[in-house]
């Protein structure tokens, strides 16, 4: 699959948006253009609480130094440390595609969520504007979407999201690790702050969009005593569910990961890191261990206890909303269908 070099692409931090974005640039941000053949990706991992997925792009400025995504980069012959962070690849026909695959008689609507892998809000978004377009298609489409996002640029999007909330099903996962800005800064340097990300919440919630939080990816040693935090301050923003994912360290996210967490958190590195083995079965990550982002042992029991009694307290549903959209009515319908639930 070719991809575009694009010598000089549009500056995301001389648009309107601009006050959305509190992580300047801090290397140089490489952008290739594709042209995709396919945008839906099916999963089928028991990690993972929903079946599709559409992702806008590839690689993501946050640089999150736990980001899960990191090797899938070294498909494309990058790596996965800061080509990973810099060298985005951008789905420039994602949206037209999405509109083919509505048009499929195949096509039932069933639940997307976007993005499933890298943030379909990172910092290109506020030019290239690829999320905002396919959001445009579900809702001439009526397609149920569900939003894993931590970026406060959603926020642009509230007209679009607040439509579709109308005549269909949508749910926005704000992701928040950390209630300590200055520890987050240090773990996901291009992220907005998680202060930020509160206030993008609460003006979602105010705006009549079902939002939850997620604490992804719960490090022990280092954020598990940030938790009911991070809940108390989600419920206080209109947050009506939470669900916790325990770190994951597959393939080249391991170095990455202790590299960034060495040089940032020296005096913390080693207790989080023996903290994970003791969570993991006794080693950093194992494939076959911890399904669904689960750990074992009396320190991960710990967490769960203090999550879901913190969960119970704050009246927050300890559930995937993408769990909870195949009990509803389909809504999907292409453009001139009408179905038993439209108004007459």
């Amino acid at each position: 699959m070719a991809l575009k070099v694009i010598a000089n692409p549009p500056n995301p931090w001389a648009t309107a948006d601009v006050e959305w974005i509190d992580a300047p640039p801090v290397a140089k941000l490489e952008v290739y253009e594709e042209e995709s053949k396919t945008i839906l990706s099916e999963n089928n991992s028991p990690d993972i609480s929903f079946r599709f997925s559409l992702n806008p792009y590839r690689g993501c400025f946050h640089a999150c130094a736990y980001c899960y995504a990191r090797p899938t980069h070294q498909y494309w012959d990058f790596g996965a440390g800061s080509d990973f962070e810099r060298k985005i690849i951008v789905k420039t026909n994602a949206p037209e595609l999405l509109r083919e695959t509505f048009e499929k008689k195949s096509w039932n609507g069933d639940l997307i969520v976007i993005s499933g892998n890298t943030d379909c809000y990172q910092p290109l978004e506020s030019c290239y504007r690829i999320t905002r377009r396919c959001l445009e298609v579900c809702r001439e489409y009526r397609n149920p979407v569900g939003i894993i996002t931590k970026s406060a640029l959603i926020r642009r999007d509230i007209d679009v999201l607040s439509d579709l909330a109308k005549h269909a099903c949508v749910s926005v996962q704000c992701s928040i690790a950390f209630s300590d800005d200055k520890m987050a800064r240090r773990m996901e340097p291009g992220a907005p702050l998680p202060s930020t990300r509160f206030a993008a919440m609460k003006a979602l919630s105010d705006a009549g969009i079902s939002v939850g939080v997620a604490l992804a990816p719960i490090i022990p040693g280092l954020n598990d005593s940030q938790i009911s935090e991070i809940l108390e301050r989600a419920k206080e923003c209109g947050a009506k569910r939470a669900f916790k994912v325990l770190l994951r360290l597959p393939a080249e996210v391991k170095p990455v990961f202790i590299e960034r967490l060495t040089a940032e958190f020296p005096g913390y590195a080693k207790k989080v890191l023996n903290a994970i083995k003791e969570m993991r079965g006794g080693k950093l990550y194992n494939s076959e261990f911890g399904k669904r982002g689960r750990g074992e042992g009396q320190r991960w029991e710990s967490v769960e206890w203090l999550f879901d009694t913190a969960c119970r307290r704050l009246g927050l549903q300890n559930r995937h909303e993408h769990e909870i959209f195949s009990e509803r009515p389909k809504t999907f319908r292409r453009p001139g269908e009408r179905t038993l639930f439209d108004e007459s």
